[in-house]
């Protein structure tokens, strides 16, 4: 595996507040990961850290669009200007966030540089966009990144530098969505792949994760990103997490899938999101979440 750089975008500009007067904890995930020393770890470069705006919601109200939408374009793109250098000369970025619309940041800075893909294990596949919901509905762009990145969405979001859609459709793959996902039929529709967490115990976690590795190697010829939400466990495993959904994965089947997707060559970076420490007040989950993706490379390393 190329050199592995740590950059640190600490955003919770795509996320709801959790309680009026709130805000979302989650910018505090990448200082958490370095607290448990996942810098010396991997043994890392040093990346630094892309400052987001002040989360501030103004006068938003629903049907306006998404919220925070000037400071999520002003801070996309400087983001993707800290990633592409490191695209460029073939090391590996790891973005610690952060919500999950620091990916548009990922999606920037590859669709600057050629075609790539996306491997988002979610427990939710992010694609809430005006065509399958209700304009009052549109708002969190941490629900709806991949939306965007498609090309779906507003504008000022989805065709920065005039470069829409970050990502194709036959570019996007999905891992460890919930059986039974609503979005399951518009994806068969898009013929955008989808594993669901019944799908991959039946194949077996890293089995899967490998053929989509290759599928993806073979089509989008730059390679592709790996986009990791903490939600994707089990919620028993990994409370810390907005939107804690249930029946996810155990964390031996996301070793499993992050190993297998971590040893394809054709990954060229990857972001972690979404953990809350403020959710996590034993800080177990943090613990948990270090050591899974440190092990995770460690294993990928293993097989290169």
């Amino acid at each position: 595996m190329h050199q592995i750089v740590i950059i640190d975008a600490p955003s919770n500009l795509g996320l709801r507040p959790p309680a009026p007067g709130t805000v979302p904890g989650c910018y505090k995930l990448a200082g958490a990961l370095r607290d448990r020393g996942i810098l010396d770890r991997l043994g890392a470069r040093e990346g630094g850290v892309v400052v987001p705006p002040r989360y501030d919601l103004g006068d938003w109200r629903p049907g306006d669009g998404v919220f925070n939408a000037a400071a999520v374009a002003a801070y996309t793109p400087r983001l993707a200007d800290r990633i592409e250098p490191h695209l460029r000369a073939g090391r590996f970025p790891l973005v610690l966030g952060g919500d999950c619309s620091i990916q548009l940041g990922a999606s920037l800075a590859m669709r600057r540089i050629g075609r790539y893909g996306l491997v988002a294990v979610d427990a939710s596949a992010d694609f809430r966009h005006i065509g399958n919901t209700p304009a009052t509905g549109i708002g969190a762009s941490g629900g709806e990144e991949v939306a965007i990145a498609t090309g779906r969405g507003q504008d000022a979001l989805s065709d920065l530098e005039g470069l829409k859609p970050y990502l194709r459709d036959e570019d996007v793959r999905f891992i460890g969505i919930r059986d039974g996902d609503e979005d399951l039929a518009e994806f068969a529709a898009l013929r955008i792949p989808a594993l669901t967490v019944g799908e991959l115990r039946r194949v077996g976690p890293a089995d899967a994760a490998a053929a989509v590795a290759l599928s993806l190697g073979t089509e989008a010829a730059g390679g592709f990103w790996l986009h990791l939400d903490a939600d994707v466990l089990d919620p028993a495993v990994m409370p810390a997490v907005d939107s804690p959904d249930p029946d996810g994965l155990l964390p031996g089947e996301l070793a499993g899938v992050l190993g297998a997707l971590l040893s394809s060559p054709h990954c060229v970076g990857m972001n972690v999101t979404i953990y809350d420490p403020d959710r996590d007040p034993g800080g177990s989950a943090g613990d948990l979440l270090t050591d899974l993706v440190v092990d995770a490379f460690g294993a990928a390393r293993g097989q290169g």
